[in-house]
């Protein structure tokens, strides 16, 4: 296949090393090595299961958040899933049904959610901040409708067991294993499809998507589905967690999936960004958190130090494009290839 000189204008090792995804893999390692060299108890035997086991349903939503965010559209209805979730599996388990038919349901009750977003985005045209603000409070008023201020915590221990074990003898969590399932399903079908192209063609301009051929509708209605059975796999995984079903479950946790997508390099705009940058994102989350509530500074500081970093992180794109555009405008600036020329 014919290669243009756009596309390989630099050499391999800068497009691969030189992004915004592989500075945010750079500044966990970073965090990670000081975190062991100076954070007292961070190489403690608890220390990587719990922060696995807190940032899980965070990187699980992540991972289909990025492709919906992509396409340039954004899901804040997610921990309102995860809580709906959460309480159906509670109310099905009190009224004698088998945990795994329980969580098939609320799998399902999740895919009806994403469907009913996804209608109202792709279909009937309406923006998807405001659709799932709105549906943010449907589905979290239809949780403590549910179940007002009890709380259902009779679960059978084998399950509750099950959320929290380990993988034979090491300090990995069993939840481990669905999510590298899942990042490495989400990662094909992102970069290695002509599915997962079609998301970056919609997220760059939707008309042009829709000439080029890309069933720009049905993409984004498969997407908010994929998003919402994700959250709320995620919210069977945090009801048997932490052993109890309540309407105000994960209430929040959309702005720390939406921050973990950003700080990972995704584009608020869409048509940018990469899974493992994501996942770095998540990670360093975690990470940093964890090692600040080590050192005993409290929660207030920490969501400070957090915010901090995305409004830099989302900045930072900003002026790389401000400095990347002067440049190329500079009368000092070497010719630019055309593009209708092909390297043989």
């Amino acid at each position: 296949m014919a290669r243009t000189y756009p596309a390989h204008a630099r050499p391999l090792w800068q497009r691969v090393l030189l992004t915004r995804e592989m500075a945010v893999v750079a500044v966990l390692a970073g965090v990670v090595v000081y975190s062991v060299a100076r954070v007292p108890n961070f190489t403690g035997p608890l220390t990587l299961p719990y922060l696995l086991l807190d940032t899980a349903p965070i990187l699980l939503v992540a991972l289909p958040m990025t492709l919906v965010v992509a396409t340039g559209e954004i899901d804040l209805s997610v921990a309102s899933v995860v809580g709906l979730s959460s309480v159906t599996v509670g109310v099905l388990v009190d009224a004698g049904w088998p945990v795994p038919a329980a969580a098939l349901a609320a799998l399902g009750v999740g895919a009806v959610c994403g469907a009913l977003n996804g209608y109202l985005v792709a279909y009937v045209g309406l923006p998807s901040l405001a659709v799932t603000i709105g549906t943010l409070a449907l589905f979290r008023g239809i949780a403590v409708g549910l179940l007002g201020t009890r709380a259902v915590t009779d679960f059978p221990d084998r399950w509750t067991e099950l959320a929290t074990a380990r993988i034979g003898q090491t300090q990995l969590p069993l939840v481990v294993v669905p999510i590298v399932v899942l990042v490495a399903v989400f990662a094909v079908l992102l970069h290695l499809t002509p599915f997962g192209r079609g998301i970056y063609d919609i997220g760059l301009s939707t008309d042009a998507a829709h000439f080029s051929g890309v069933a720009v509708a049905r993409t984004k209605l498969v997407l908010f589905v994929l998003t919402a059975a994700v959250a709320a796999f995620a919210g069977v995984f945090f009801t048997l967690r932490y052993g109890t079903a309540r309407g105000d479950n994960a209430t929040g946790l959309e702005l720390q999936v939406v921050a973990a997508v950003l700080l990972g390099g995704v584009s608020i705009f869409g048509g940018r960004g990469a899974l493992h940058g994501v996942v770095a994102g998540v990670l360093l989350i975690g990470v940093l958190s964890s090692a600040l509530r080590l050192e005993n500074v409290t929660v207030n500081v920490i969501n400070i130090i957090i915010g901090a970093l995305l409004v830099a992180s989302v900045l930072s794109t900003s002026v790389l494009g401000w400095l990347v555009r002067r440049r190329q405008h500079s009368p000092l600036a070497p010719a630019q290839p055309q593009p209708g020329r092909e390297e043989r």
